[in-house]
């Protein structure tokens, strides 16, 4: 036998002993808590047999404490590259079986060196998260290496699409990374996520509280906003990340992915008789973005935070756009703290990656009351203002019903850049709604009426006849058209088609300064 044959040989053994991972044994311990292993992550998310590891011969180099008796191949993490549909991505993925997935200084060098890499290649990031923490032996030199990665995380930010899947624990420093990346995905009952855990609470607060109450999956998806998705099982969890993919581009030089489309009859008469005719009645506005995108093709994200606003991804005649709405049927769709948040983040990750922008409007106004003043709804909803205002890519607004006050300006209003603005024939454009403005604008009429109820009716009237509505908007120019609900698909996809060479650029300078 050569010596070539030898080191072939021993190459092998090294290769299979890295595949190997934490050993046959704690692998059943993750399947028995009903969680996929590393590799097998990476196998279902990729594309079958795509996958090229880089760094599995690496190991740590921290010898106190006994680890330099507990050496095994890859340092707890997984990384290398392969593709989604086709599409390079990088990914790694960290082994919960391996000293738990303890972050320490070859384990971050090597997410480090991928990122850099994806950079490089403009391609997006994948993170698949699944730590202990720190790795507490290695001392400073493991927060070193979570900072690292943090810088990385944000040179890369608006740059190349970055998406975390957090599937298993997730505490203290690690959890800034998936928190700077694009897009968190949780799964339910497995993971977690918090700065200081349920131990640490009780000690400082005195409050009993769960891993999966204070930091699980429905925690975080509904009340924090932390996540954007939560999944049943790692195999949804995985899916949908495929799908999520499958709307953005590679990098912000790109385009986002085009579906094969033949024009057809666009027409959607159901959209016609989804406004009800009482102005205060609710609707879902799901029905009409499903209504006017291609079939199935709308992706939500954050469903179940701050519900009074609807954000996601679809297709329009093929196209990859990025979808806002006001939901009247959760709080009668006013912006609030959270949703102007929630749609200010969604809105700049699409104007980062070129992905141009459909509001669709129903808004009464910001909702009143101390909790919001006292918590700065006035800086906040300033975000969802400055976040439309400084978009590049084209948008469009079609106002469905109310648009009323400072909300109007707010929801993509052409005075703050919208390339168009459609409403249908039952929106209504003014300062504030029929009643409100009546009682201050006819105050001293009222007062004195014979009858005060007959008279504000009355007025009420008279005043919604002449603004609710929207044709002195359109008459200012302020609205391009007013369209029936029925054209509005075929309207879209004229108007997306005629933007896409749409050219625009702000004002030199450094960086903005978004009111944070």
């Amino acid at each position: 036998m050569s010596h070539m044959d030898d080191k072939i040989k021993e190459l092998e053994a090294k290769r299979a002993e890295a595949l190997k991972g934490g050993g046959e044994k704690r692998i059943e311990a993750q399947h028995d808590k009903g969680k996929l292993t590393a590799r097998e992550r990476i196998h279902f998310l990729l594309d079958e047999g795509s996958f090229e590891e880089t760094g599995m011969l690496v190991t740590h180099r921290s010898t106190d404490f006994g680890l330099d008796k507990q050496k095994v191949l890859g340092d707890g993490v997984v990384t290398g590259y392969g593709t989604v549909e086709g599409r390079l991505v990088y990914v790694f993925a960290q082994d919960f079986t391996v000293m738990g997935g303890s972050l320490a200084e070859a384990h971050a060098e090597k997410i480090v060196k991928l990122m850099d890499l994806a950079m490089q290649n403009g391609a997006p990031v994948f993170g698949l998260n699944d730590s202990g923490g720190a790795r507490i032996q290695e001392g400073v030199v493991s927060l070193g290496g979570y900072a690292d990665i943090f810088y990385r995380n944000t040179r890369a930010s608006g740059v190349i699409p970055q998406i975390s899947a957090v599937m298993g624990p997730c505490a203290g420093g690690a959890v800034y990374s998936p928190a700077l990346t694009d897009f968190v995905a949780m799964v339910e009952k497995s993971s977690y996520m918090f700065v200081t855990g349920p131990n640490v609470v009780k000690t400082v607060t005195h409050e009993e509280v769960s891993s999966e109450e204070l930091g699980g999956a429905q925690a975080h998806a509904s009340k924090s906003g932390v996540t954007h998705f939560a999944y049943e099982n790692e195999i949804a969890c995985l899916n949908g990340l495929r799908q999520l993919i499958s709307y953005i581009p590679q990098n912000c030089e790109e385009e986002p992915p085009k579906l094969p489309y033949e024009p057809e009859d666009e027409a959607r008469p159901a959209l016609n008789e989804l406004i009800p005719e009482n102005p205060n009645q609710p609707y879902d506005i799901r029905e009409v973005i499903n209504g006017t995108v291609d079939a199935d093709s709308f992706l939500e994200v954050h469903r179940d935070f701050a519900q009074n606003i609807v954000v996601g991804f679809a297709r329009l005649g093929g196209r990859s756009i990025g979808v806002v709405a006001n939901q009247p049927a959760y709080l009668a769709g006013v912006l609030d703290i959270d949703s102007s948040t929630k749609g200010a983040r969604f809105v700049r990750f699409c104007d980062s990656f070129n992905i141009p922008l459909l509001v669709l409007e129903d808004v009464p106004g910001f909702l009143p009351g101390t909790d919001q003043e006292w918590n700065a709804i006035i800086t906040n909803g300033a975000k969802l203002l400055y976040a439309f205002s400084e978009a590049t890519v084209p948008r469009i607004t079609v106002i469905t019903r109310k648009a009323y006050g400072g909300a109007y300006d707010v929801m993509n209003s052409k005075h703050i850049g919208a390339d168009l603005n459609y409403a249908w024939p039952s929106a209504e454009i003014a300062v504030m709604g029929p009643k409100g403005a009546a009682e201050i604008i006819f105050r001293k009429e009222i007062k004195n009426a014979e009858d005060p109820e007959a008279k504000l009716a009355e007025k009420e009237a008279e005043y919604g006849e002449l603004f609710a509505n929207p044709y002195r908007a359109a008459a200012r120019g302020y609205v391009d058209e007013v369209i029936r609900p029925d054209q509005t698909r075929e309207k879209l996809i004229k108007s997306f088609r005629m933007l896409e060479n749409k050219v625009d650029t702000l004002p030199r300078k450094k960086h903005g300064n978004i009111p944070l």
